[in-house]
């Protein structure tokens, strides 16, 4: 691969999306991507086996989406959000993956942020405001809301003021431990092929963001972090369930412990041979 672009340089970026049966959301993010002061070079939706309204959605939007959009699926055999990113990262043709959830809105200025943020050697954790309930539902009802830092309804809220010149002064924590969010981050996509992506041993709610921000950080690849510049919004839904949480954090402690930097069972999987190291 070739060597990473520094600021101010156009790379090929794409936005990757996951999702699972909530179309509804997938549209507002979907609109709020069309929205792109800067738009992203492709879109890949990462499907954790959603149901056919997701997919006639997804047919919908790529007959008239301004970029190319990619839906990649496999069957539902239980909460594999690890799986279906590699699967979404291995289809990406983006040098620069820019990741989000189904239910993350973003202001207009996100993927122009993102791209003037990018640096070599680093990944980037991103924040969100959230969103109360009522003020999700109006929105998923079909509302007009105007998103903002001032609206009501709103948590997390300093998370919303969009001051892109603060941006470079915000340092946050560095621990790839403290406050990972797999719903708002981006990485150099041959970072990811050096760390074999997301570990497919993880499947069940929680750690695969941070177990992969652990690997990163043990290959050299140190966390940035990005407030005030790519503002994202964070719809609200029922908390996740959390049965398998004790049993990922096991991995991820023995990944810190062990001080491994590759997935035994990742992305390699779906790469060509040329992309693997």
């Amino acid at each position: 691969m070739p060597a990473h672009t520094g600021t101010g340089a156009h790379f090929p970026l794409t936005l990757l999306i996951s999702t699972y049966n909530w179309p509804e959301a997938l549209a507002l993010v979907l609109a709020s991507v069309r929205a792109q002061r800067v738009l992203p070079d492709e879109v890949v939706i990462a499907d954790d086996g959603s149901r056919a309204p997701t997919r006639d959605l997804i047919a919908r939007e790529a007959r008239t989406f301004p970029v190319p959009l990619v839906h990649v699926w496999h069957e539902d055999t239980g909460f594999r959000l690890a799986a279906i990113r590699n699967r979404a990262i291995a289809a990406a043709t983006g040098r620069y993956l820019v990741q989000i959830d189904g239910d993350i809105l973003l202001h207009p200025g996100f993927v122009a942020a993102h791209r003037a943020h990018a640096r070599p050697g680093h990944w980037v954790q991103g924040s969100r405001a959230l969103l109360g309930e009522q003020v999700s539902r109006r929105l998923l009802a079909g509302e007009s809301v105007a998103l903002g830092p001032f609206m009501q309804d709103l948590n997390h809220r300093p998370n919303a003021f969009h001051a892109p010149w603060l941006a470079p002064f915000v340092r946050g924590p560095q621990d790839p431990m403290t406050r990972v969010r797999g719903a708002h981050m981006a990485f150099w996509r041959d970072d990811l092929v050096r760390t074999n992506g997301y570990d497919e041993e993880i499947e069940g709610w929680g750690r695969e963001d941070s177990e992969l921000a652990t690997r990163l950080d043990h290959l050299g690849v140190r966390r940035r972090n990005l407030k005030f510049a790519a503002v994202a919004y964070h719809l609200w839904h029922p908390q996740a369930n959390f049965d398998a949480i004790e049993r990922n954090h096991e991995r991820l402690l023995r990944t810190r412990r062990e001080r491994l930097t590759r997935a035994a069972r990742g992305l390699d999987q779906y790469l060509s041979p040329e992309d693997t190291p």
